[in-house]
């Protein structure tokens, strides 16, 4: 584990998975745990994002569709603001604290 990523194993197989700071300090090797993922596939890579709950995960989608906002700034946008934050942000409503 690392400040941005870990190996998570399920059922015999490690995927590395990139996250924020928070989830990654909440996981204890040996235990079990819920991450929501998502993969991001390019021409040269497939890459596993992982969140703590299904709502990170979609904020972590839809920030992305504002243009120049790919994976790795919308996950170190989830590391600083929350997920409410980010929509209202998203939305024009107002700018994250």
């Amino acid at each position: 584990m690392s400040l941005d990523r870990a190996v998570i194993e399920v059922n015999g197989i490690g995927y590395l998975v990139h996250a924020v700071p928070a989830l990654l300090s909440s996981l204890r090797v040996g235990e079990q745990a819920r991450v929501a993922t998502t993969m991001v596939v390019r021409e040269d890579s497939m890459t596993l994002f992982g969140f703590a709950d299904d709502d990170e995960r979609l904020v972590f989608e839809t920030v992305q569709t504002v243009s120049g906002v790919g994976p790795r700034l919308a996950l170190a946008m989830l590391a600083v603001h929350t997920p409410d934050a980010l929509r209202r942000a998203v939305s024009g409503r107002t700018s994250p604290p």
